[in-house]
């Protein structure tokens, strides 16, 4: 999946590979979910054509309605009668979302499956919220509700009708417009729920309960018996307090895919965990890396000039991951100065591996290094192309989903971030690794691989030797980052960046105290 056109693509403990919403799912109510949750039509359309070579249609004409549509209904009900997370006993709730806009021709036999499904299931469990766009226009500034008139309208010629609507607007939605929403769309006025901009995302959960939207909810759904009201308070505390913070902590974020920042969702949000654990704003000063590279100062000087001082103007540099040859060479660059001038620094994925290319050709003095990813034939394949089944075939060949990393040394600075534990578990998404027969040269150098997977094979954590912080891990840790519980090495880079990272952990979770 292109990052230009997708965005994110998030990587589930199980090695699913699923659209970034699932991460704002996990991220705010603290799940682990799994790809059976990920629900496309590929899949849909591959388990149909299975069933029928199996003959389960016993040589029917295979159709949309009622075989696609029946299969997406199976789908939704096996996956909310799975418990979550260790629990005993199925969920009370399933949400279920349904991307795109209505009248899309994709999510046509989604429609229909969610129609079937609410007749069956009955209206006491069945609670639909059609999300709408209420923008403003014109000089005058007024909010227009034709959008909304009109989608439920096409909404309820498919057989849905909304029993909430969530109303996203710029300012909070004048009395009259509700009111007017109401009588159009046939959805009583407390149950149009106002999703206004707010100051930070953590704020959401907050103005939905102001206006009572769990109460429409559990109404809808006769859960009155069950439901308590909503346990907010340590997210009333988070929301807020970020709202108070003053200072900020600039992060330069050297990437492929900077012209859509959303290719790197999940590494701004485990910076903005980070940052706020450390009572600070995080700045992030997005850098192109090819913008670094020489020719560009041949071809665009202005780009480059201002790359540059971008880069050194701030408190840590961050390389993430990414596929293909494009920009590696300014990712190196950065690399090196983060080593020579002692910045902190966290590569992530790729982002390991330009530190391993760079500290081979420039203190190694092996100016041929390279992965075998971006030059099969370089005579110094630093990196080689380690895959999981075949050699031949780019499906199915990557090291996903959850593995586990071993320390091979307690008291290094990783270890120490994590808590001291024995190994952890880590997402993983790559197919190129360190080469193993450079490790020991690597090692003499000062760059030290810490951690490795069972066979002792894969580089999985490095460091560098006398640097307050040079990090790179082969995982991605920001997949698992949480609100109130940031990913340890985002937390040792933000530490670093603003001179606060200790020497000792005590504390359970990894952090290290302000050093004095």
């Amino acid at each position: 999946m292109s990052p230009f056109e997708h965005g994110e693509v998030f990587v589930l403990d199980d090695g699913g590979e699923v659209d970034l919403d699932l991460g704002n799912y996990e991220r705010f109510i603290d799940v682990t979910l799994t790809r059976d949750n990920n629900i496309t039509t590929g899949k849909i359309y591959q388990s149909v054509i299975e069933k029928e070579r199996k003959g389960d249609y016993l040589g029917k004409t295979v159709q949309v309605v009622p075989h696609v549509t029946d299969e997406i209904k199976q789908w939704i009900q096996s996956v909310s009668s799975v418990p979550v997370d260790g629990q005993t006993r199925p969920a009370d709730v399933c949400v279920i979302e349904l991307g795109g806009t209505v009248g899309d021709i994709e999510s046509m036999p989604f429609i229909e499956a969610l129609r079937q499904l609410s007749f069956s299931l009955g209206k006491e469990n069945f609670c639909l919220i059609h999300v709408s766009l209420v923008p403003v226009l014109g000089v005058v500034g007024e909010q227009k509700t034709k959008p909304t008139q009109h989608s439920v309208r096409e909404l309820r010629a498919l057989g849905l009708t909304p029993d909430l609507l969530a109303c996203r607007s710029a300012q909070p939605l004048i009395g009259s417009v509700k009111e007017k929403l109401s009588q159009f769309c046939h959805v009583p006025v407390e149950n149009i729920l106002n999703i206004h901009d707010v100051p930070n995302i953590w704020h959401v959960p907050l103005i939905l309960r102001n206006q009572k939207a769990h109460e429409a909810i559990i109404k809808q759904l006769n859960l009155s018996g069950l439901a308590g009201p909503p346990e907010l308070r340590d997210w009333t505390e988070m929301a807020e307090s970020y709202d108070n913070l003053k200072n900020s902590v600039k992060i330069a974020l050297v990437g492929k895919y900077t012209n859509l920042t959303d290719s790197y969702l999940s590494v701004v949000k485990a910076l903005l965990h980070a940052s706020v654990a450390c009572s600070l704003k995080p700045s992030i000063q997005w850098i192109a890396a090819s913008d670094l590279e020489d020719a560009t100062a041949i071809n665009a000087p202005e780009a480059h000039t201002k790359a540059w001082e971008t880069l050194k103007g701030s408190a840590c540099i961050l390389i993430p991951g990414g596929f293909g040859d494009r920009g590696i060479s300014g990712m190196i660059l950065a690399a090196k100065y983060a080593r020579e001038n002692k910045v902190p620094y966290l590569g992530i994925c790729l982002g390991m591996q330009i530190s391993v290319i760079e500290m081979s050709r420039h203190v190694l003095g092996l100016e041929d290094a390279d992965s075998e990813e971006f030059n099969k034939d370089a005579p110094n394949r630093v990196v080689m192309y380690m895959p999981e089944v075949s050699k031949t075939h780019m499906g199915n060949t990557m090291r996903l989903g959850c593995r586990r990393t071993f320390f091979r040394k307690s008291d290094c600075l990783t270890s120490k971030l994590y808590g001291s534990p024995p190994h952890v578990d880590e997402r993983h998404r790559h197919r190129y690794e360190v080469n193993p027969s450079f490790v020991p040269v690597l090692e003499n150098a000062g760059l030290h691989f810490f951690g490795c997977d069972e066979s002792g094979k894969r580089m999985e954590i490095v460091e560098l030797q006398d640097h307050p912080f040079y990090v790179g891990v082969q995982f991605h840790p920001e997949f698992k980052s949480r609100p109130r519980r940031p990913s340890p090495p985002f937390s040792g880079l933000i530490m670093a960046a603003t001179k606060h990272l200790g020497t000792n952990s005590n504390n359970s979770n990894g952090y290290f105290g302000a050093s004095e």
